[in-house]
C-alpha cells in the first residue's frame, strides 16, 4: 500500500510538472471574475420547463434558429446542414449544406450577388482578404440567409439553396469560429469570430485561456468591405442591432457580459458596458421589436471553481491538461434573460430540472414565442414569449 501511495505521488508530481513546464501554445492570462448580480433588478420569471421541442432526433445541434417572411423556421446543425421547417418544426427539408458547421443565422432584404457572377453551389475561396467577393443589393423582397459557419467564414445563401462566400478573414487574419451574425436595417451585417486562435471544437480552450482572440465585425455589402470593430474580445458570441441601429451588441462570453459598440450620435465608433456580471456564460443575444427586449441565451451557469482559477494561471494550465471528462463541465441548466434598452434584467427564465432543455444557444423571438437553439441538443424548442409592459414612447 505504501508503495502504490508513492506511485501515485511521484506520477502526480510528473503530471503536475509536465502541466506547467511543457510547452504549450496554451498561454492563461490572469483576470478577475466580477461577482455575479443577484436579484439586483425587477425580475418576471416564466418556466422553461414547458418548452415544446421541435424537429427532434432529425440531427444534433441547432444553435440557432431564424424565421423567414413566410413563417418558416431554418436551423443550421453539426453535420453541415442548414434545414427547413414550417411553423410548427414539421415537414423538415435540407435547405443547403455548407461542409462546415453553420452557427449564427440571421436574415436580409434582397440577395446579395457578385457583380458579374452568379451564386455558386458552395463556398468559394476567400484569399487571404477582408471579403472574398463585393456584394451589391439589389431592389428585390427576395430574403438572403446570412450564415456565420465556424469552419468556412461568412455566407449567403439565396432562395434557391445557392451559397456564396462573403468572408474568410480580416486584416489578414483568417477567421478560426466564426459565430454569431444579424443585419442591420440599411443591409449592413454585423458578425463575430469568437477565436483566431481555437477553432470550434476548442471553444473551451479559447475560455480558459482568456486571452483575447475574438473579434467583431462589420461586413458591408454595398463594397464588399470586412471592417474589424473591436478586438481583443473574450470568446466573441452573439450579436445583436438595435431598434434604431444606433449600437450593436456582442456577448463577451469569457468574461460574463454584454458589450455596446454605438454606430451613431456622439459615441460613433466607441463601446461601453451594456451589462457586466452575469450569472452565466453569455451565448446567442438577439433583439425583439414585438417586446422591446434584448434575449440574451446563457451556456450554462457560472461555475466556482473555474472562478478560482482565474487569477491562476498555474491552475488552469494543469486544468487544461487534464482529460476532458475531468475538467470543469457545464451545468445542465436552461436560463434566458430579457434586457431593456438601458441593460437591466426585466425578465429571468430558469429551469434547473435534469429534463431541461439545455444548454440553450440562442433565443429569437417571433410573434408570441421565444425559439430556442442548442448546440449540442437533437431539437429546438420554443416556450411562449413573457410579456412586459412597453415605454411609452
Amino acid at each position: 500500500m505504501k508503495k502504490l501511495l508513492v506511485l501515485l505521488l511521484v506520477a502526480l508530481v510528473a503530471f503536475v510538472g509536465y502541466a506547467l513546464f511543457w510547452p504549450s501554445a496554451f498561454m492563461p492570462q490572469p483576470w478577475t471574475p466580477p461577482p455575479a448580480q443577484t436579484g439586483a433588478a425587477p425580475v418576471k420569471s416564466a418556466p422553461l420547463d414547458d418548452a415544446r421541442r421541435l424537429a427532434a432526433d432529425i440531427a444534433t445541434g441547432p444553435e440557432d434558429v431564424a424565421i423567414d417572411d413566410q413563417g418558416r423556421l431554418y436551423a443550421g446543425y453539426d453535420d453541415g446542414t442548414i434545414r427547413r421547417f414550417d411553423a410548427n418544426g414539421g415537414n423538415g427539408e435540407v435547405f443547403a449544406t455548407t461542409n462546415g458547421r453553420p452557427l449564427g443565422l440571421a436574415f436580409t432584404r434582397g440577395p446579395i450577388e457578385p457583380p458579374g457572377n452568379a451564386a455558386q453551389n458552395g463556398p468559394r475561396p476567400a484569399g487571404d482578404g477582408a471579403a472574398a467577393i463585393p456584394g451589391q443589393r439589389a431592389p428585390t423582397d427576395e430574403q438572403t440567409l446570412i450564415v456565420a459557419d465556424a469552419q468556412k467564414g461568412l455566407l449567403a445563401i439565396n432562395a434557391q439553396g445557392d451559397i456564396t462566400m462573403l468572408a474568410s478573414g480580416a486584416g489578414g487574419t483568417p477567421f478560426a469560429f466564426t459565430d454569431d451574425v444579424d443585419v442591420a436595417s440599411d443591409g449592413s451585417i454585423y458578425f463575430t469570430d469568437a477565436s483566431s486562435k481555437y477553432g470550434q471544437h476548442d471553444y473551451r480552450a479559447d475560455i480558459l485561456e482568456h486571452g483575447g482572440h475574438g473579434r467583431l465585425m462589420k461586413y458591408d455589402p454595398a463594397t464588399g468591405d470586412v471592417t474589424v470593430l473591436l478586438g481583443g474580445l473574450q470568446f466573441a458570441n452573439g450579436v445583436a442591432v438595435s431598434r434604431d441601429d444606433a449600437y450593436v451588441l456582442v456577448t463577451e462570453t469569457g468574461s460574463y457580459r454584454v458589450l455596446r459598440y454605438w454606430l451613431t450620435g456622439d459615441n460613433a465608433g466607441q463601446s461601453d458596458v451594456f451589462i457586466d456580471a452575469l450569472p452565466g456564460f453569455p451565448d446567442g443575444i438577439s433583439y425583439s421589436d414585438d417586446s422591446d427586449t434584448f434575449w440574451v441565451a446563457l451556456f450554462a451557469p457560472r461555475n466556482e471553481m473555474l472562478d478560482f482559477a482565474a487569477d491562476k494561471p498555474w491552475l488552469r494550465r494543469i486544468i487544461f491538461r487534464l482529460p476532458e471528462a475531468l475538467q470543469p463541465a457545464p451545468a445542465h441548466v436552461g436560463r434566458l434573460l430579457g434586457l431593456d434598452s438601458d441593460g437591466n434584467v426585466v425578465t429571468d427564465l430558469q429551469d434547473t430540472n435534469p429534463s431541461a432543455f439545455a444548454p440553450i444557444t440562442s433565443v429569437e423571438q417571433s410573434g408570441g414565442r421565444l425559439y430556442l437553439g442548442s448546440l449540442t441538443a437533437n431539437a429546438f424548442a420554443w416556450i411562449p414569449a413573457p410579456q412586459r409592459d412597453r415605454p411609452q414612447p
